[in-house]
């Protein structure tokens, strides 16, 4: 019983002193990124998580300037990939080549390509064939990729914030259901508010802009994904998990529109998502444990790319956002 309060004692105290630190995050990252707080959240929650995040938005939205300014912030070492028809998966693994030595004995040497580094921002994903698209799921998920039969182990941290432009569809690949899958979460990137626009305005057309600044180190985020992952979740917010993620499969959800509009559902990934988000957004907000509240607010973020919905649902215009509004509803 001792060694459980001493195990507590120690979660608390390291987590007031994570939270004291995010807090100096978010407060770097505004100073570069203005408005879009929500953006910021979701990004920051899905790396505290170990995870990855889709940002979807138009263009000009400061989606690639938001992961920069990240890197920079979070002390990671990173890279950015523009993802276009002819982009290779040599060009972003990397490749083997021949060398000779002065005695002219050959052998090949593995040359690293830009995915191995902490923080890849990969552009407009979409663009890419489904080819090079899914040169990215091995080391998504296992964290190593493999080239010419060998096994190449990913930095730590690592991982992959990729955007997604929403409104050019000519000439792009739609992600398939398995690499979406892969994403901790899909972020939603909106046009800024009237005051948020006329601050980055002022912000911006100057001689100089605001710089980002490292405020942690990669050891550090390291020791905070750790703590994540120790926070205790209470029994109601794992049932309102595991509720959320049936409501959402057709075969198995009492809600008629899943039922009626739904093609397939969100699988165990979009659980484990929703167990692991909830305690790095409750610990963003200066909780030590998360929430229903945390779980409802995640809920779009980790069920949308999870789901897909039948023909019939859009032909009478039902939308995914307005589908889970519904479901988180049946919540309350």
């Amino acid at each position: 019983m001792d060694q459980t309060h001493a195990e507590d004692a120690d979660i608390v105290r390291e987590a007031d002193q994570a939270i004291a630190r995010l807090s100096d995050v978010r407060t770097a990252v505004s100073r570069v990124i203005i408005g879009q707080e929500a953006v910021v959240e979701l990004a920051l929650a899905a790396i505290l998580s170990g995870g990855h995040g889709l940002l979807v938005g138009a263009p000009g939205l400061a989606k690639t300037r938001l992961v920069s300014t990240l890197a920079v912030v979070l002390g990671l070492d990173s890279r950015r990939v523009q993802f276009t028809p002819d982009l290779m998966p040599a060009d972003i693994l990397g490749s083997e080549v021949l060398d000779q030595d002065p005695s002219g004995a050959r052998s090949f040497r593995f040359v690293p390509g830009p995915i191995f580094c902490q923080l890849l921002m990969a552009d407009e994903i979409n663009r890419a064939s489904p080819r090079t698209q899914s040169a990215l799921l091995q080391a998504m998920q296992e964290h190593h990729v493999t080239v010419a039969g060998k096994p190449y182990d990913m930095p730590e941290p690592f991982h992959v914030l990729a955007t997604q432009n929403p409104i050019e569809q000519e000439g792009t690949y739609p992600l398939p259901e398995a690499q979406l899958d892969r994403f901790l979460f899909q972020i939603d990137v909106e046009y800024p508010t009237l005051d948020a626009e006329r601050e980055i305005l002022l912000a911006t057309t100057g001689v100089s802009m605001a710089a980002p600044a490292a405020v942690l180190t990669s050891q550090e985020l390291l020791g905070l994904q750790t703590l994540v992952r120790r926070m205790p979740v209470g029994e109601k917010t794992l049932e309102t998990i595991l509720k959320l993620v049936r409501l959402a499969r057709p075969d198995e959800s009492p809600v008629e529109a899943t039922r009626k509009f739904v093609a397939w559902g969100p699988g165990p990934r979009a659980g484990q998502a929703l167990m692991i988000g909830a305690r790095a957004r409750a610990l963003l907000h200066g909780r030590l444990a998360p929430s229903t509240e945390d779980v409802i607010a995640l809920a779009k973020p980790a069920l949308k790319h999870r789901m897909a919905l039948s023909f019939g649902a859009r032909a009478e215009g039902v939308a995914i956002d307005g589908l889970i509004d519904r479901l988180t509803e049946e919540l309350e």
